[in-house]
């Protein structure tokens, strides 16, 4: 499983987190509001959280989401006590303390025992510790909170939980997902039909989790925050220009889509990368394709970049490795022959 490889070689703390966003079932939107809950929290210092503190930022995050996307649980049709109360608290119709009373109620039922799970299987890594009435903060959330990447992870969560009440909100099944990249917007969108168009995330925020917060080729931290010295740019693998001779297509697809360091990204200019980043390729997109499919099960719904990169290079595995390899033979034996380019240093992978 690709969550496996993601954690496989001295994981670092910054490696567990993201796993439990990008691999941890997402049935609801709970996991993605108490993610963004924890790390807002985290930045005050306490240890001990009552129910009632983290109702709070609980509910508001669902109340936000709610507003551009009425349906945040695969059972839309369940009269849960909490979403109802967020949607009763949009509405006008309840107080805010009524709003947090049933959040610390209801809200907490089951996210709390299965947030730290990847795979059905609890991490050896945690980020609190459910008490009798609240949390305890473990040291490893602290710890988060100090390292360089954190900055990118409230971005990161937003970017995934985007990502799949896109799914739940256009009821998107195998044969409509459709997903672009703005490249002057900067941001991936879904082609419902020829008049309908909705946006979905930043493209930044969609890809960076997925590379760990790193530079595609060099491996240095980069940032996805505007305005950073060392903010990731989003590159073409396959250089925008191989359109043109047919190779490579489609050219926007978010297969082809890597982060790269600023440096990186004018060094290589439209040269064909070193053959050994085939590998890092392919790994990152199967990423893409390991993302739990829990709502598919229930409801036939399914996670757009991972639609969008099968139907894109391939339904197996093999046929996706094989797309990549024919392309860059091409793009090799054409257009980019004698024209391979790697970055003068990398750090370790």
């Amino acid at each position: 499983m690709s969550e496996s490889k993601f954690l496989a070689i001295e994981p670092e703390l910054e490696d567990y987190w993201r796993s439990i966003i990008l691999f941890g079932k997402n049935v609801a939107c709970y996991k993605f509001a108490l993610g963004k809950s924890l790390l807002e929290l985290a930045t005050m210092g306490k240890t001990i959280i009552t129910l009632d503190e983290l109702a709070e930022p609980f509910s508001r995050y669902v109340v936000e989401h709610l507003q551009q996307c009425d349906t945040q649980n695969q059972a839309s049709d369940k009269p849960y006590p909490f979403i109802q109360a967020c949607r009763q608290f949009n509405k006008g119709e309840i107080t805010k303390d009524k709003l947090i009373a049933t959040t610390a109620q209801e809200g907490f039922k089951v996210v709390l025992d299965k947030f730290h799970n990847v795979n059905s299987q609890p991490l050896s890594v945690r980020f609190f510790d459910k008490t009798r009435g609240g949390i305890t903060v473990t040291n490893e959330l602290f710890r988060l909170a100090q390292t360089e990447q954190f900055q990118n992870f409230t971005q990161e969560v937003e970017a995934r939980w985007r990502l799949v009440e896109t799914a739940w909100k256009l009821n998107i099944s195998r044969n409509l997902i459709s997903v672009n990249y703005d490249e002057d917007k900067k941001i991936l969108f879904t082609q419902v039909n020829q008049n309908r168009r909705v946006d979905v995330t930043s493209c930044r925020s969609a890809l960076n989790a997925y590379q760990r917060g790193k530079c595609f080729y060099c491996n240095v931290n980069i940032s996805i925050e505007t305005g950073s010295d060392n903010l990731g740019e989003v590159d073409h693998f396959f250089a925008h220009y191989l359109a043109n001779y047919g190779i490579a297509h489609p050219i926007n697809g978010i297969w082809n889509l890597v982060l790269a360091c600023q440096k990186c990204n004018l060094s290589k200019s439209n040269r064909l990368p070193n053959k050994r980043y085939l590998q890092r390729l392919h790994q990152r997109n199967e990423y893409f394709v390991q993302t739990p499919n829990t709502y598919k099960k229930i409801h036939g719904k399914y996670h757009p970049l991972r639609v969008a990169l099968m139907e894109q290079t391939g339904q197996t595995e093999k046929e996706r490795i094989s797309f990549i390899n024919n392309n860059y033979y091409e793009a090799a034996a054409g257009p980019l022959i004698n024209s391979t380019w790697q970055p003068d240093f990398e750090y370790p992978n």
